[in-house]
């Protein structure tokens, strides 16, 4: 598969070239190549079970987590090899966030949320400086407005929707540069899915945002770049606007039209 011409190929965020993905035998990735850019908005599509949220999930590791796993290839990130053995997988996961399917707020206070990863990360801030970056987050994640006086309130007392935008808060609360999005509307109602959109429009001004969806509307709204998987294999990678109005692929075409899948 050709991958699009992107304007320089040194200011790729991510560059994977020929990744294979394996849980225990079943090969799940099978020869992965995508080209990532700064700031902009890829989403991944496909059918439940093509590799979508596998493929996601290597782009920080997150899958090392799971026994039994392995992968070859290679992924680049600004150049780096995130696989390599050097690699500090604190400072990878600060680097690369992650938003899940399911809001999954901790049992803890909304302020306390936020601040959580900054905590961890060993903020040495003062209290005011701390405030200010629970305050900045929340504004980056449009909830602010709605949570400023209740900041000391349980987060699990939020709507599904206020909690999906507080877990978005909390990943920018420690400053990445890359937002992965496995699916973070599929649980909500078209009111909160519009504000998450909405929000995706807003944050990659700021970060590269890579988001699964099994939503084609969604993508074609929010998306610059668009990849079709299908049984582990990306099947066409290219400008949204081409993929879903004239795809390479007949796989592809069949897919967005509904005839397969």
């Amino acid at each position: 598969m050709d991958l699009p011409l992107v304007p320089d190929q040194s200011q790729l965020k991510f560059r994977v070239r020929n990744l294979d993905f394996y849980y225990g035998q079943f090969r799940a990735l099978k020869d992965v190549n995508m080209d990532i850019l700064p700031r902009q908005v890829t989403a991944l599509i496909g059918p439940s079970g093509c590799g979508k949220s596998t493929f996601v999930r290597c782009l920080n590791r997150m899958n090392d987590t799971i026994p039994g796993t392995s992968v070859r290839g290679q992924i680049l990130l600004d150049g780096e090899d995130i696989y390599s053995p050097e690699m500090d997988l604190i400072a990878l996961r600060q680097r690369v966030g992650m938003v899940f399917q399911k809001p999954n707020p901790f049992p803890q206070t909304i302020f306390d949320n936020v601040a959580f990863g900054p905590r961890v990360l060993g903020f040495q801030g003062s209290k005011a400086e701390l405030n200010e970056l629970v305050e900045r987050s929340l504004e980056q994640a449009a909830l602010f407005d709605e949570v400023k006086n209740i900041l000391n309130t349980s987060a699990l007392e939020l709507s599904l929707g206020q909690q999906q935008r507080l877990c978005i808060a909390r990943a920018v609360a420690i400053q990445p540069e890359v937002i992965l999005m496995d699916e973070p509307a599929s649980a909500l109602d078209p009111i909160a899915t519009l504000h998450i959109e909405e929000l995706i429009a807003e944050l990659k001004n700021e970060y590269t945002i890579v988001i699964v969806t099994h939503n084609m509307q969604q993508a074609a709204r929010v998306s610059e770049y668009t990849g079709f998987f299908w049984l582990g294999e990306l099947v066409e990678f290219s400008p949204t606007e081409k993929l879903f109005t004239n795809p390479d692929q007949e796989l592809t075409d069949s897919y967005i039209t509904g005839r397969m899948g």
